[in-house]
């Protein structure tokens, strides 16, 4: 049985500069991760040939109105948990190690400092595309990466931004559902890994929302 870290270990995952490396990178708070964020990896992944996708939770999202949220540590856990098992992805904490509100572009300028042969992929909801004029930086931020939208049907297209649209099935998982189903003592199987699951309700987590 797989051991659950408590504390979030300081270093990140090795990216090797020597070849080319062609790297998604999905945020969120992952409050908690489930199926769909999953999901979209494996198909961004898939469609767009990429090497690795690495998974960031945040410290304190700058784009939307502070809520609760968990401890980092305890969404740090619940990432690795739930992707255990598939080697293309992995987990990025620049911006949980460094704390604060986290803006994309100072994020992905260090990570492009610390390693300039990787090719960034931006992986963003269609939804959130529509947003991108008022984000931090965000002429300097598109020398940096690539944008991926995940579109779902029905979701238009239209942007005056450079983005690499992915084609999602229609799954509707959220983690403010689960959170109400947990807090309502309901089954999430199938909704989130069988580990991450194990990992909530060892902790105790979600009950009190």
């Amino acid at each position: 049985m797989m051991q659950i870290k408590t504390k979030i270990q300081v270093e990140t995952a090795t990216v090797t500069d020597d070849a080319p490396l062609k790297v998604g990178i999905l945020g969120g708070t992952f409050n908690p991760p489930h199926y769909g964020h999953l999901m979209i990896g494996e198909q961004v992944a898939d469609q767009l040939h990429l090497d690795q996708i690495r998974f960031m939770p945040n410290a304190l999202p700058p784009h939307v109105d502070e809520k609760k949220t968990i401890d980092a540590k305890d969404r740090v856990n619940m990432v690795r948990a739930a992707i255990m098992g598939n080697r293309q992805f992995d987990i990025e904490l620049s911006e949980v190690l460094r704390g604060g509100k986290s803006y994309t572009y100072d994020t992905m300028a260090a990570l492009k400092e610390a390693h300039p042969n990787v090719e960034y992929y931006f992986i963003i909801g269609g939804d959130e595309v529509a947003y991108l004029p008022t984000w931090h930086r965000i002429d300097d931020l598109l020398e940096l990466v690539h944008f991926v939208g995940v579109h779902r049907k029905g979701q238009p297209t239209e942007t005056d931004y450079p983005v690499e649209w992915v084609e999602m099935p229609q799954l509707e998982i959220s983690s403010t559902d689960i959170r109400q189903r947990i807090a309502e003592h309901r089954s999430v199987r199938y909704l989130v890994p069988d580990m991450v699951a194990a990992y909530i309700f060892k902790e105790g987590l979600y009950l009190n929302d």
